[in-house]
């Protein structure tokens, strides 16, 4: 059951940014194979996205998914709207659904003026090569999301860089 200050708690996490990812783990550290495929396209994506961690949280972690009606973490947001879990975000990537969506929403996506789909290289503009200068790789095809971890997490890093320590 969803009382009103968890539902007010969770209304005001996924008002804190424009794309809010419900998630088992950290966006640098994901703690199961759905969650950390969902961070990896939206990371390929360039997409800036808040990570939140149930695994912290019982509360959030049962809530979110009465909040939603939807049985499984992950659970992407954007603008306050729930868009889906990993196998809907991933067809919305696949189908250029995704990238619509986060346009019609106002979320800006930093990509080359290029097309996958039609067989040109689609990267985002600012993500990090790998050190033998090669560009990151995802693989869609056999539903499992295969990236080169270190590209990725330095790339989320920067998007989320973790606070100064003061003292």
């Amino acid at each position: 059951m969803l009382d009103d200050a968890l539902k007010t708690r969770i209304d005001n996490e996924i008002g804190s940014e424009q794309v809010v990812l419900f998630m088992k783990g950290t966006p640098v550290f994901p703690q199961c194979g759905f969650s950390a495929a969902t961070v990896g396209v939206l990371s390929h994506l360039g997409v800036k996205f808040r990570g939140i961690n149930v695994l912290e949280d019982d509360n959030i972690r049962e809530g979110i998914k009465a909040y939603s009606d939807w049985p499984t973490i992950p659970q992407l947001y954007v603008k306050g709207e729930f868009v889906g879990g990993c196998d809907i975000i991933r067809e919305m990537y696949e189908s250029g659904e995704l990238e619509n969506l986060m346009a019609e929403k106002g979320v800006e996506v930093p990509m080359e003026e290029v097309d996958i789909r039609s067989g040109v290289n689609r990267q985002p503009k600012f993500l990090a090569k790998n050190p033998s200068g090669q560009s990151p790789a995802l693989e869609l095809d056999s539903g499992a999301v295969i990236a080169e971890i270190t590209a990725i997490c330095e790339y989320v890093e920067d998007m989320h860089p973790e606070p100064a320590l003061v003292g």
